[in-house]
């Protein structure tokens, strides 16, 4: 067997999720059904992490594996011919058998676009922005910065995945200029995320920037290791997986 590695982009506002579930459509199914109908028979494929129902990707890192007489089939062009418009294949390379997308990764980063304008959102971006009006840039990332290192993080996790440890590493959390005037791209960089951790850090950080929460409160927050302690989860929609980082 040969495993190979895909990198996924997709518009998540159809799908529910990144995870296969029996009745509803989602990335993994889609790519499965793909998959399948070219190998001919069924065939797994597993992803760096479970995107949410809503949340976008431009850099889903996924792999599987197919019989060594398969290998030659040209991947991305095959796959896009079969998979709908709001999903494709942007990069396939044929990686180690040990590689694994979840257990290799060194770090994975995300972006969360929010909109700032009081009086309208764009029609083209509602889907992919937070419409949270006007906040004060100064005081969000003077509470970013209280979360960058090593900390438990369990304040920032909702419930549903069960885990060894809520402690994880945040390396980078940065302001970056959107499309227009009116947006600004937040960029969370770490060696792992909890379960709606970045969108609870983006929910906590828009209600620093909206005065409700002051910065050296996110260190009360992060100390107190309870979800009800910090502010309510961001929309799913202004997420986006960008990329996942390996050593390969």
């Amino acid at each position: 067997m040969i495993r190979f590695k895909l990198i996924l982009a997709y518009d998540g506002t159809d799908f529910c999720g990144w995870q296969l579930q029996p009745a509803d459509r989602t990335v993994q199914g889609e790519l499965e059904k793909a998959l399948s109908k070219i190998l001919g028979e069924p065939t797994r494929v597993y992803g760096s992490g479970r995107t949410d129902a809503g949340v976008h990707a431009m850099g889903q890192a996924v792999h599987f594996d197919c019989a060594d007489d398969r290998s030659a089939i040209p991947w991305q062009k095959a796959l896009n011919a079969l998979l709908p418009r709001d999903v494709r294949v942007v990069d396939c390379a044929q990686v180690p058998d040990d590689f694994h997308v979840q257990y290799s990764a060194l770090s994975k980063t995300y972006e969360y676009v929010l909109w700032h304008n009081r009086n309208f959102c764009l029609p083209q971006h509602r889907r992919y922005v937070w419409d949270c009006g006007s906040v004060d840039f100064a005081l969000m990332e003077q509470a970013a910065q209280k979360l960058i290192g090593e900390h438990d993080f369990a304040s920032f996790q909702n419930v549903g995945t069960p885990i060894k440890s809520t402690v994880r590493t945040i390396t980078d959390i940065s302001r970056h200029p959107g499309r227009t005037e009116f947006e600004s791209v937040w960029r969370f960089t770490a060696n792992g995320f909890l379960k709606q951790m970045v969108r609870n850090l983006m929910g906590c950080l828009v209600e620093c920037g909206r005065g409700r929460v002051t910065p050296d409160a996110v260190a009360t927050i992060l100390d107190a290791a309870d979800r009800s302690q910090a502010p309510a989860t961001a929309p799913a929609h202004g997420l986006s997986l960008i990329r996942v980082d390996y050593s390969l």
